[in-house]
């Protein structure tokens, strides 16, 4: 009989066994360290009561750490009431099996990790991870591990619905100025970076009259948002 390593590592499983060895050590390193990238993640979000959702992705010149990035997830409050366009297909996806409304990373890696369950699972019983079809059963659990995905993770709804990241004593960021980090108008929302009490805070902002705010600008925090989801800015000058 062969060993676990031989199992996990066979031609079939191990493309699944290598993501889940570095999704592990994403995990750690984000637990343990900050690490920062030199670039902006710019999400510009549209969804309205039945669902339609517009994805606009840009990058721009800036700062964004990592536990943003990993965190990045759209939230119920960017609902608007007007219908805008069709779903498009993936967009459905993203919504129906919880990789919306859950920080993408977190929804990610529990696919993935029950996406391997499955596979090595299957692929044992039936003694099919060295021959064609163990892949059959590896390409035929891409489906029931999304399902088994969506089970597993729509109870993490609330929890992160009501999860502090900056602890039991969040730092008041009303008040203060800070850089914005994309280039917003109207209701589109964007990120911006406050000094805080000798730190350096990312957070959620839209433009406060609707006036555009362009990338690097200063701006001042008038007040937070009535669902606690990002701040009201406007352009600041000394």
């Amino acid at each position: 009989m062969n060993t676990l390593s031989d199992i996990l590592f066979s031609s079939v499983n191990i493309t699944l066994t290598l993501l889940v060895i570095l999704l592990l050590a994403y995990w750690i390193v984000t637990l343990l360290s900050g690490i920062d990238f030199d670039l902006n993640v710019d999400i510009d979000v549209d969804v309205d009561v039945d669902a339609d959702i517009d994805i606009d992705v840009g990058i721009e010149g800036g700062n964004a750490d990592f536990h943003d990035i990993s965190n990045t997830e759209i939230n119920k409050e960017d609902v608007v009431g007007k219908r805008r366009k069709p779903l498009r297909w993936w967009q459905v996806v993203l919504i129906y099996f919880n990789f919306v409304g859950l920080p993408f990373m977190f929804t990610f890696t529990a696919w993935i990790f029950i996406w391997w369950m499955c596979t090595a699972v299957s692929t044992t019983i039936t003694q099919s991870y060295e021959n064609s079809f163990g892949f059959v059963l590896m390409l035929a659990g891409f489906f029931p591990s999304l399902v088994l995905t969506k089970i597993f993770t729509t109870p993490f709804k609330n929890f992160f619905k009501g999860f502090n990241q900056d602890g039991d004593a969040p730092t008041e960021i009303v008040g203060r100025t800070g850089i914005s980090l994309s280039t917003i108008q109207d209701k589109k929302l964007g990120s911006a970076e406050v000094k805080a009490e000798g730190n350096s805070l990312s957070i959620n902002i839209k433009s406060l009259n609707g006036e555009k705010i362009a990338f690097r600008d200063q701006i001042l925090i008038i007040k937070k948002s009535p669902d606690k989801s990002f701040y009201y800015a406007q352009k600041y000058t000394n």
